[in-house]
Formats: C-alpha cells, sequence, structure tokens
C-alpha cells in the first residue's frame, strides 16, 4: 500500500552543490530573486552593490550582513570570472555564512 504522508515541498536548503574542484572556503552562494522570477541561483566569487553607504562587495568569508539595496547594477563575478549584470531599483541583501540571498521588489 502506497504511504500518503504529504510531502515537505519547503527546501531550506539550496539543492546546490559546491563544484568539487573549486575550494569552498573562496566561493559564496548568491541568490538573486523576486517574487516571481529567480534571476541568479548558483556559486560565485563575489557580488557588488551599492547601499545608502556608498558601494560595496560582498566575498567569501564576509562576516554577516544585512541591508538596503539602492538603484544599481548587482555585479556578480561567477566561478569562471564572468560578470553577471543586474540593474535594480530597490532590494534587501541578507549575508550569512557564505551565502547572499537578494530579495527584489520588495
Amino acid at each position: 500500500m502506497p504511504d500518503n504522508k504529504p510531502t515537505n515541498l519547503n527546501v531550506q536548503e539550496s539543492a546546490l552543490q559546491a563544484p568539487e574542484n573549486q575550494d569552498v572556503e573562496h566561493q559564496i552562494h548568491v541568490k538573486i530573486y523576486a517574487p516571481f522570477k529567480t534571476y541568479f541561483d548558483d556559486f560565485a566569487k563575489s557580488i557588488s552593490g551599492l547601499n545608502a553607504t556608498g558601494p560595496f562587495d560582498i566575498l567569501p568569508k564576509h562576516h554577516n550582513f544585512m541591508t538596503l539595496l539602492l538603484p544599481c547594477d548587482l555585479v556578480v563575478c561567477t566561478l569562471k570570472d564572468e560578470k553577471e549584470t543586474y540593474p535594480i531599483e530597490r532590494g534587501l541583501m541578507i549575508v550569512q555564512a557564505h551565502k547572499v540571498v537578494v530579495f527584489l521588489n520588495i
């Protein structure tokens, strides 16, 4: 008889695994998304943005950090040293334990 228990669809941790050939200490997981679209969800070397204090960069091993983002171009430096740019109007960035989450259009 099949098990009729409900499936937990709320996934807390990303299903992404760090690439085996990359040193985990030198990368961060970055997720940039809005209510109905995910723009970036992968590992990266850095992410840069703009807040009320000015331009800033988040690198691996950054201290926990939360900020409101001003209109700017968010720039993600991928593990392949490619720069991906995302123009934003506003957002919230949370940095915690090698993870950066950016909520847009809130």
